[in-house]
Formats: C-alpha cells, structure tokens, sequence
C-alpha cells in the first residue's frame, strides 16, 4: 500500500474518530436529573459585541443536585446570560435573584426523558452523517487517485478498509446512545 493510501486512511480514522468526540461532548450536555454547570458548556454570551463562553463572563455552581446558579462578574451580562441561556433551548428557564441567575431544574417526567432521549438520537444521527460524509470525502480522494498511477487493486483494498472504519465508528455511535439512553430513561 503506498503511503498516499496510508496518509488518506489515517486522515479517514482521525476525522471520523472526531466526529464519535464531538458527538461525546454532545451527548454529557444532555442531563437527566443531576445538575451540572456542564450542562451550560458551548453557550456563547454576547459580551460587548463579541460572542464569548458563559463560563468566561460568570462563576456556575451548583448548590444542590436541582439547581445551577450564575453569577456573572459583571451585573450588567446578567440580562445577556439569560438571553444566551433561552436561545439555547435547553427546557429550562433561568430566574433573577438579585446579582445572579438561578436555574431550578424541572422534574425528569416520562415525557421529558423521551424527549432528552430523542434528542440524543437526533445528537447520534448527525453524528452518523458526518461520519458518511467523511467517507464519501475519502473515496472521491481514493478514485481521483487512480488518475496518479494507483492500482485498481488497490483502490479496491482502500475503499475496502474505508467501508470497515466507517462500520466500526457508527457502531459506536449506536453503543454511545444505548448507554446514553439507559442514563436518560433511569429513575
């Protein structure tokens, strides 16, 4: 196998073993019951026109298991925080107190665990699709290869190998979403 084959598998495993990580992340911002300041990663506030982190602009605790409290630096990102916050669509309402905001976690009913669930799937199915598209990025490289000299035989064996990675990674965006689902639909 020439090294060009080689470099193109590895570039293969690598983005798609990204896509399973990021798809990770995705899946621990999604809580069932216990609160946790994670649950509050990725939100960008607009602090003086630019987009930065929520937990750049304030201190996330949470006091208790049902509740996560936000205490910006400055009193003047409370209104923004809260914003970023809704925007984000998460199924949670933060409420003013003062100098802060404080997230009161709803009960997990039935209904809402189905919902986390499903959200998780939708998290896992778009996992599957950049995992596809890194695959259909790679063969369109591996065929146009075949322009530069490289055997059939071995464009064969690439695709081949391809194909197997590609099978190997939603397997495990599949075993990451029973685990998650197990974790969601527990009481």
């Amino acid at each position: 196998m020439t090294d060009s084959s080689k470099s193109l598998i590895q570039e293969c495993t690598n983005n798609m073993q990204g896509a399973v990580t990021f798809l990770e992340s995705s899946l621990n911002k999604i809580k069932a019951g216990k609160a946790s300041p994670s649950m509050l990663e990725g939100i960008k506030v607009d602090y003086y026109g630019n987009p930065t982190l929520i937990d750049q602009v304030a201190n996330i605790s949470t006091p208790d298991s049902k509740q996560i409290v936000i205490q910006p630096w400055e009193k003047s990102m409370l209104s923004p925080i809260d914003k970023a916050i809704l925007a984000a669509n998460l199924g949670f309402t933060p409420k003013f107190e003062g100098d802060m905001l404080r997230i009161v976690l709803p009960p997990v009913t039935e209904e809402r665990r189905k919902e986390l669930a499903k959200r998780a799937k939708a998290e896992v199915e778009d996992a599957k699709v950049s995992i596809r598209n890194v695959r259909r990025g790679i063969i369109d490289k591996i065929k146009k290869s075949k322009d530069q000299g490289v055997s059939e035989d071995e464009i064969k064996s690439v695709e081949k190998e391809i194909e197997a990675i590609t099978e190997k990674e939603i397997k495990n965006t599949e075993e990451l979403f029973v685990i998650k689902e197990k974790e969601i639909m527990s009481i």
